[in-house]
């Protein structure tokens, strides 16, 4: 991104850059979403005060008009030029919140983002920077300045703000000496503060606790319920798939068979009886990859050309080897892989969700990378597969690790700038790095850091009550990258979203 510095050029030079949306030097420059338009939403950011100093959001642009767009970016400038201002306040700036000139509504509402997608945008990102104020440039601001101030936002807190119709270069130089920390920002220093442990048992609470469907999302929250000790009460929940009359595998799909990682981890944690019998039902969810007479078939079934078997089933068939003592479930495993990668890996490294485009959704990559994490775990390391497995591993981190975005977060479109930060996405490949770092499959001093920042990202966006924020709705083939940009982002309790953040925090936390 090209940046020039205000004193290198003329007013009417500096006047047209600013005009066109090019970010004054010292600035660091973020793109926070999209606009129905496929244009932009733009953010600077200038830091220099201490963290826990006051955080104050500038934004212009509510309609649309290059006025206070203007306005704002020349406030930015005397900001940066004024080294007292920028010791005592950190600067978040939005120049053209609205570069669509749409309707704007606050809160919003309708299906985030396809539906008053600016406005949502706004309202999230804004919550989760928790600012102790907002100054809203320009007449007529849709409401914001009153939804803020009396709104827990995006269910953070309320956040102090006000309109004025005009600010100058030196606006901010001028602000109070003393500004509060809004109700948002204490909640944000609140969720940051939580330990791994705590956030799993906040999330515990909520998540977890019935295992009605047998699939990988109440799954994964239950394997975390073992981590934190709570071993009998999941035993109870999954003492009726032990009924020998009960055909589990009758209405199988690629979700049940992912599912089947709970008996996996109760085979390895109950007592020799009940072990003998959940590493069974194992046992026949990995035969499904194998003909009635033995023979090994293509891949496991259930695919559906979609990335996410790489999760749905390696891990499991994985899990049968190493129950059983037989080879021939991670020949399978290493079959059923290279099988998925011929259909959707992309020439770059990352994965497409189906041949239907090329689109490398967020979670169409945290399945296989959390998948292939999890096998390699159980995956002998004498196996002739075993390099290529951890080299496919290894090429997919350091390609995700180049999409990580500023605030440590995955998008629900990888590669695509402004599509929204995805929360379930993150947590995944989150815990992929990880366990690639602790098992030595990763260097720790360059994935450490990223670890570390998807999880204090994670952190922001897990509220009180299992409240998420940004976790993408349940997603089959898409057949455009269009689609899958305007997927749902969930905002609320979400058994998807809290399940996989649960892990990533018992992961964090190292608890087994």
């Amino acid at each position: 991104m090209l940046r020039i510095a205000p004193d290198r050029m003329n007013a009417r030079v500096l006047y047209t850059l600013i005009l066109l949306g090019f970010p004054l030097a010292g600035a660091e420059h973020r793109i926070i979403g999209l606009s129905p338009g496929g244009k932009p939403l733009e953010a600077l950011v200038v830091t220099g005060a201490p963290p826990t100093s006051p955080i104050v959001m500038l934004i212009g642009g509510l309609k649309g008009g290059i006025e206070s767009r203007k306005m704002v970016s020349e406030a930015v400038r005397g900001f940066e030029s004024d080294q007292g201002s920028r010791h005592r306040v950190n600067l978040l700036a939005i120049p053209l919140a609205n570069p669509d000139k749409s309707p704007l509504v606050f809160p919003p509402t309708g299906v985030a983002y396809r539906e008053n997608a600016e406005s949502h945008v706004l309202w999230r990102w804004i919550a989760l920077q928790a600012p102790d104020l907002v100054l809203i440039v320009g007449a007529g601001d849709a409401g914001l300045a009153q939804a803020l101030s009396t709104n827990a936002v995006a269910g953070v807190g309320r956040i102090p703000a006000r309109v004025i119709i005009t600010a100058r270069p030196t606006t901010l130089l001028s602000l109070p000496r003393q500004i509060p920390p809004s109700e948002a920002h204490l909640e944000m220093n609140r969720r940051r503060a939580r330990s791994p442990q705590l956030l799993a048992e906040e999330l515990g609470k909520y998540f977890g606790h019935d295992f009605n469907q047998l699939t990988y999302i109440p799954g994964i929250a239950l394997i975390a319920q073992m981590r934190l000790g709570h071993l009998a009460d999941v035993e109870k929940l999954a003492a009726p798939y032990l009924d020998p009359s009960r055909n589990v595998l009758n209405r199988a799909n690629s979700l049940t068979l992912a599912g089947h990682l709970v008996f996996a981890e109760l085979a390895e944690r109950g007592d020799q009886e009940s072990a003998q019998r959940y590493a069974e039902l194992v046992r026949k969810a990995a035969d499904l990859g194998f003909t009635e007479s033995g023979e090994m078939r293509e891949s496991m079934p259930f695919h559906d050309e979609m990335s996410d078997s790489v999760f749905m089933a390696t891990p499991l068939v994985v899990r049968a080897g190493k129950l059983t003592g037989e080879r021939k479930y991670f020949d399978l495993a290493a079959r059923h892989f290279a099988f998925m990668q011929k259909l959707v890996l992309r020439q770059d490294g990352l994965y497409r969700h189906s041949p239907l485009t090329e689109a490398a959704w967020g979670r169409g990559n945290a399945f296989p990378a959390l998948g292939l994490a999890l096998a390699l775990s159980d995956f002998p390391k004498d196996h002739p597969a075993y390099p290529r497995m951890l080299a496919e591993f290894q090429r997919h981190m350091l390609v995700l690790a180049r999409f990580q975005d500023e605030d440590g977060m995955w998008r629900e479109v990888i590669d695509q700038p402004g599509s929204y930060a995805e929360t379930s996405a993150t947590s995944m490949i989150g815990i992929a790095m990880l366990r690639g770092i602790r098992n030595g499959w990763l260097d720790a001093a360059k994935y450490q850091p990223r670890v570390n920042r998807a999880w204090y990202a994670v952190l922001a966006r897990v509220g009180k009550e299992g409240q998420l924020v940004d976790v993408c709705e349940s997603t089959n083939k898409q057949k455009t990258l269009e689609d899958y940009l305007h997927r749902a982002a969930i905002l609320g309790p979400d058994p998807r979203g809290g399940a996989m953040a649960m892990l990533f925090a018992t992961e964090m936390g190292g608890l087994q």
